[in-house]
């Protein structure tokens, strides 16, 4: 994963909001300030100052046709400039609220409007400043505002208990909405960030899939030509014994054929497009999946046996990169953290295939057991962290990019702990850490049985 990913998406969060999104809901404010301005006036009778009120919803008038001529239609807001945008509505709405009675006002309610698009869409910060300006506009408008007045010229007005309780019942609605709209709307955008890196891993895997097949395919193809550069060099070198200067030409050609060989033969295996490789024992997928952290310096040790009616053969699954992928991952994450071996355990009956991967290391943290598969669930890494595992910057991502991966395979997976944590280490048993176990039915994972393969077919490059 590229390390830039996660600040790539920080930076331009705030510039997810754009600004015709947020003229359309002001101009939805604004007919509605107008309806509800009319209606008490005409139908009701209730005394208003109709030329600040009008003046009021003038100002924001004119600031959409300004925002609609000056900027372009596709127009993105900056943090900044949004904060600005959504200060000048709470502003404004504040402002008619202090004309039309403050909180004697029902439509004092909307003046949350603002903070709760703040905090789904922008920076704490900006959340935090829109918030106590919010709080603060609302209490000096409890106190300081234009009474409203009946047609008969009573004075419009409701205990002060009740408009202390309207009061307290804002400012908590400002609180609690902020809080909930951000943890909402963080967890959704982690979650996005999350499939993008989950979607990238996963095209990562398949392009180095088809690379190994093309490189295959080009070891198998260049095989010949190498050979006959071989067998000519090795006829020149006969007929050129009375002439050592080109004698050495032709044995550094054979050398470097030799050595185009080796490279071609280390880089790929198979010849062509092998329809055989597109599924392979359970035990040998396992073994490719853990082949990277192999040589880590743990022991990896695998078991493979039949469940209760299983058959004694090993069962044929697909090699798929999901699976592949996934696996390693899971591998990767119990070589870190165990202290000396990593068991993976593959048992399989005629209805289902189950794997289970073992440490010994400490386990999983209490704290995080439970959320185990969801993304950025790491917090700051401490300096026993550090001693323990120093090139791991993880977040959880790779976790969650295995589990969903799995998951899109058909697999079911558990996260457990294989001995209490707070046992002294003379207590614990030999498989003392995490344990991860994937469960597929068969028809999921197991390669159907097919009629002949047929004829390999070459790569199309």
């Amino acid at each position: 994963m590229n390390p830039s990913f996660g600040l790539l998406s920080r930076d331009t969060r705030s510039d997810w909001v754009r600004l015709r999104t947020l003229i359309l809901l002001r101009w939805m404010a604004i007919a509605g300030q107008l309806a509800a301005i009319t209606v008490a006036d005409r139908i009701y009778g209730i005394q208003l100052p109709l030329g600040l009120c009008y003046l009021a919803v003038g100002a924001s008038i004119i600031a959409n046709l300004i925002s609609i001529f000056v900027y372009p239609e596709n127009k993105r807001l900056s943090e900044f400039e949004a904060m600005l945008t959504l200060l000048f509505d709470l502003s404004q709405l504040s402002f008619l609220l202090y004309l039309t009675g403050g909180l004697t006002n029902p439509f004092a309610l909307l003046i949350l409007a603002p903070v709760t698009i703040s905090a789904s869409a922008l920076e704490l910060r900006t959340t935090i400043i829109l918030g106590v300006l919010a709080i603060l506009f609302t209490s000096i408008i409890a106190l300081v505002n234009v009474p409203l007045f009946l047609a008969d010229g009573q004075r419009l007005t409701v205990p002060l208990v009740f408009e202390f309780g309207y009061w307290l019942a804002i400012v908590i609605g400002i609180v609690f909405l902020g809080l909930y709209s951000r943890r909402i709307a963080t967890e959704i955008r982690s979650m996005s960030d999350a499939l993008l890196a989950t979607q990238m891993a996963l095209a990562r895997e398949q392009k180095l899939t088809d690379l190994g097949g093309v490189v295959a395919a080009a070891a198998h193809e260049l095989g010949t030509p190498l050979a006959t550069i071989k067998l000519v060099s090795a006829e020149m070198m006969e007929e050129l014994q009375d002439r050592p200067h080109l004698l050495e030409d032709a044995r550094l050609i054979r050398e470097q054929a030799d050595r185009c060989r080796d490279i071609l033969r280390s880089m790929g295996r198979a010849g062509k497009d092998d329809l055989h490789l597109r599924q392979a024992p359970l035990g040998s997928v396992l073994r490719e999946a853990a082949e990277p952290h192999m040589g880590r310096g743990k022991q990896v040790e695998f078991a493979l046996y039949p469940g209760p009616g299983g058959s004694e053969r090993q069962p044929m699954i697909l090699r798929r990169p999901e699976v592949i992928h996934g696996l390693r991952n899971l591998i990767q994450n119990a070589v870190d953290f165990a202290r000396g071996t990593v068991w993976i355990d593959g048992e399989w009956t005629d209805r289902s295939i189950t794997v289970r991967i073992v440490d010994d290391g400490e386990g999983y943290p209490p704290q995080v057991l439970g959320r185990i598969g969801d993304p950025f669930v790491r917090s700051r890494r401490s300096a026993q962290d550090l001693g323990k595992r120093p090139e791991y910057e993880g977040m959880g991502l790779g976790l969650f990019i295995a589990k969903t991966l799995l998951e899109r395979t058909g697999a079911e997976l558990s996260f457990a702990n294989a001995s209490d944590p707070f046992l002294a280490p003379e207590e614990r048993t030999e498989r003392c850490g995490a344990i991860v176990e994937l469960v597929w039915k068969a028809p999921d994972l197991v390669a159907p049985d097919a009629a002949p393969l047929g004829e390999n077919r070459p790569f199309e490059v």
